[in-house]
């Protein structure tokens, strides 16, 4: 015990390295991200199962389109997560995507009828501004592909 405090600082800097210490954490961060996505695959199975079994009793329109959206919703999730593995980053456009078959999810397990006013228009300003994110976002891909920045080097 008492050696590795009589040793040199290079020494010491060699067993507790950054680059070591940052590669372990990364590596503690991917296995969450695969104990996300094993998750929300056996959701996604889960679910499945659930519509299928739905579909067996009479229609009722908006809780099987509800079901459908929310299995959707999942699906861009493990996406999402898959793109995280194998790019280390965020994809902004599939966030943003979630973010707006959510808020298309609630209004029609809701109904546009039932849900007041105010709510209704706080809907809209949400997906005209997650719209123009995705608009922001195309733009933005367009404008650094033909300055000669490849997709790899956008990172948002």
């Amino acid at each position: 015990m008492f050696k590795i405090w009589n040793n040199s600082p290079s020494q010491w800097k060699m067993l507790v390295s950054r680059e070591q210490i940052v590669h372990y954490l990364e590596t503690v961060q991917d296995l969450i991200v695969i104990l996300l996505c094993v998750g929300l695959f056996s959701i996604m199975l889960i679910r499945m199962g659930e519509l299928f079994f739905s579909l067996m009793h009479p229609l009722q329109f908006q809780a099987i389109t509800s079901d459908i959206l929310f299995l959707l919703i999942l699906v861009e999730l493990f996406r999402l997560l898959i793109i995280y593995l194998q790019e280390r980053r965020i994809s902004v456009g599939v966030a943003v995507e979630v973010s707006i078959v959510s808020a298309l999810r609630e209004v029609i397990l809701r109904g546009v009828v039932e849900i007041p006013s105010t709510q209704l228009w706080a809907i809209c300003g949400f997906l005209a501004v997650m719209g123009g994110l995705l608009l922001i976002r195309t733009l933005q891909g367009r404008i650094f592909k033909t300055v000669g920045f490849s997709e790899k080097n956008l990172h948002l």
